[in-house]
């Protein structure tokens, strides 16, 4: 008998909850023409929508999904996963769509440095033509225990890394958010060490599933989701996923994070999911799922363990492939 053994992230049909205002909206895009969408879209979406009107990039969304990236869960709905964030840079709450409108995005420079063959400069306007935007669902696995299903829009992360051109001796990507504390309120909190700054191995970032996101639901990214540009690595907790990227560096020693500084007993380099490694704090074993409220068990790697495959093959100690 022969017996197909399917991937942790293959969708299976009859678990999807149906998207008719999620399709019809990207067909209202597509064929009734943007400007009409996006006073639509403007007009009935949360806190912090994007104007479609005004973002010289509209014309790339909602751009094409790439169903080899699939879930298994119905997707969260948009007015929550727009409205129930972690951004530290706006407040230690959920609730800080509105003050995260206070960012100012446009123009907004990205610094490529470090151990690249010519450090330079990119503005994110002329960095989103330069590469080809494509449409991904991930789940998205909070350190805190509960989760999301999302339909992120961006770019593979290694896209950026070839763009660089980073010498053989870069063995890190280190990541650094903005640092403006006359817009972002919770940046004036002394005790944290800001700027927010987060890594990955070479080998992490050049991986399929290490995605740079510019975008959400088909519409470009929200502020309170971190545009303009923010990362989304699928199989580590949500902290490692950085918001509103501001430099990459390529480096030779491993980047100390944000929250290692904070504490690192609680939330090490890796940050790699696994039920079996519980934050100090409490269980990692089950996760709530947003909108549902259902408890579910934790996947190994949130599901994304035969994706992953080898990467870690050479990280001796297995605690610390993923704490």
């Amino acid at each position: 008998m022969l017996i197909k053994h399917r991937r942790a992230s293959d969708i299976h049909e009859n678990h999807l909850t149906p998207e008719s205002v999620y399709l019809n909206r990207r067909a209202l895009l597509k064929g009734a023409g943007l400007a009409i969408g996006g006073a639509a879209l403007t007009a009935c979406d949360p806190a912090g929508a994007v104007d479609l009107l005004s973002d010289p990039n509209a014309d790339l969304y909602p751009a094409a999904r790439n169903e080899v990236y699939q879930i298994d869960r119905p997707l969260t709905a948009e007015a929550l996963s727009t409205t129930y964030n972690n951004f530290y840079e706006f407040g230690s709450h959920k609730r800080i769509a509105k003050a995260a409108q206070k960012l100012t995005i446009r123009p907004w420079e990205i610094a490529i440095d470090g151990e690249v063959e010519a450090p330079f400069k990119v503005g994110f306007d002329d960095l989103m033509r330069k590469v080809r935007l494509e449409e991904r669902y991930y789940r998205h696995r909070c350190v805190e225990a509960w989760s999301m299903d999302v339909p992120w829009t961006g770019f593979p992360l290694r896209q950026l890394v070839e763009l660089a051109k980073p010498l053989s001796s870069a063995k890190y990507l280190r990541m650094e958010t903005f640092q403006r504390p006359s817009e972002a309120s919770g940046q004036k909190q002394i005790w944290y060490p800001w700027p927010y700054v987060e890594g990955l191995t070479i080998k992490e970032a050049t991986h399929d599933l290490a995605f740079m996101v510019t975008g959400i639901y088909g519409k470009p990214l929200p502020k309170q989701n971190g545009a303009p540009l923010r990362l989304a690595v699928p199989w580590k907790y949500g902290f490692k996923s950085i918001k509103s990227i501001v430099r990459f560096t390529f480096t030779e020693k491993e980047p100390v994070s944000f929250w290692q500084k904070v504490e690192g007993r609680e939330y090490g380099f890796w940050a790699n999911v696994n039920p079996g490694v519980d934050h100090r704090r409490w269980s990692q074993a089950t996760e709530q799922v947003l909108g549902t409220q259902e408890r579910v068990p934790t996947r190994l790697f949130n599901g994304y363990a035969e994706e992953i495959g080898g990467l870690y093959d050479d990280v001796k100690g297995t605690r610390n492939i993923f704490f």
